[in-house]
């Protein structure tokens, strides 16, 4: 049987956790990510990691947000290491600002990277993995449960993801393959540090309250819930209280920030630069 992980935005952050922790179960696995050089170092890292291991680690540079890298990609994989027995998908981009400030190219992007990224993926996998059977496991975020001040680029994508996780799940469930989906909340990651350069003070203000996970905790999070055969996969108490009665929380919530905002507005430039 296979034991071949396939995982897209796995050079940094949380793929790259997951990476860790297939490996080290004895998974041979495929990286993609577009920048060649830290695809590599994080595929030697690896290697370095588990030298006792006989898997095997595939590095891919490759865009998701095109169809034919996509494709390509899947397909080198499936010649080099047979079938995916897990597909990952946690490439993701996110620029946060205030609505009427950012491009509409970004819009496009973080679409394009989001949630094309995963259904592109995701599409050339399926008949493939159909024979063995499997699973895909797509990374969405606290910010695909309850859309995000300062992130209307980046939350719609996310929901999105959801949608199609129910969906496809409905879909394969009888032939073999399963859907997981994970809601990670912030997490210590180079994308998380790119934000925080273009996040509004508010959002700023607002998610500093939830406290950051580090990918490592979260990887173990999600490994927890794979191990479970978990369709939602829900680190920490608050995203799970969300997940599971965000028709109630989430006015709630809402609510709450409105009020916060306000306040920040209401405040002296100086006051809401020292909470920042």
């Amino acid at each position: 049987m296979s034991r071949h992980a396939f995982v897209t935005g796995g050079s940094s952050g949380i793929g790259l956790a997951l990476a860790r922790r297939l490996i080290a179960d004895g998974m041979d696995l495929t990286l993609v990510a577009r920048g060649a050089e830290r695809l590599e170092e994080a595929r030697e890292s690896l290697l370095s990691g588990c030298r006792e291991s006989k898997a095997r680690v595939l590095a891919i540079s490759a865009d998701v947000s095109v169809r034919e890298e996509a494709e390509e990609a899947l397909a080198r994989a499936i010649g080099a290491l047979g079938a995916p027995r897990l597909v990952v998908t946690s490439a993701g981009i996110a620029i946060p600002g205030y609505f009427e400030e950012v491009p509409v190219e970004v819009f496009e992007r973080t679409i394009a990277v989001n949630y094309l990224g995963t259904v592109y993926v995701v599409k050339a996998a399926v008949p493939a993995m159909k024979a063995a059977g499997g699973r895909i496991l797509m990374i969405s975020s606290g910010a695909g449960l309850i859309g995000l001040f300062g992130y209307t680029p980046y939350s719609p994508t996310k929901f999105a993801l959801r949608g199609f996780a129910e969906a496809l799940h409905a879909e394969l469930r009888h032939q073999g393959i399963s859907v997981s989906i994970a809601y990670p909340p912030d997490t210590d990651t180079p994308q998380l540090i790119a934000e925080n350069r273009t996040k509004p003070a508010e959002t700023a203000f607002m998610t500093s309250r939830a406290g950051l996970w580090s990918a490592e905790a979260v990887a173990e999070s999600i490994m927890k819930g794979l191990a479970r055969d978990a369709f939602a996969i829900t680190p920490g108490f608050e995203l799970t209280a969300l997940y599971r009665f965000g028709s109630l929380l989430g006015p709630i919530v809402q609510w709450s920030w409105a009020r916060q905002v306000a306040r920040m507005r209401a405040a002296p430039p100086a006051a809401n630069k020292e909470r920042a």
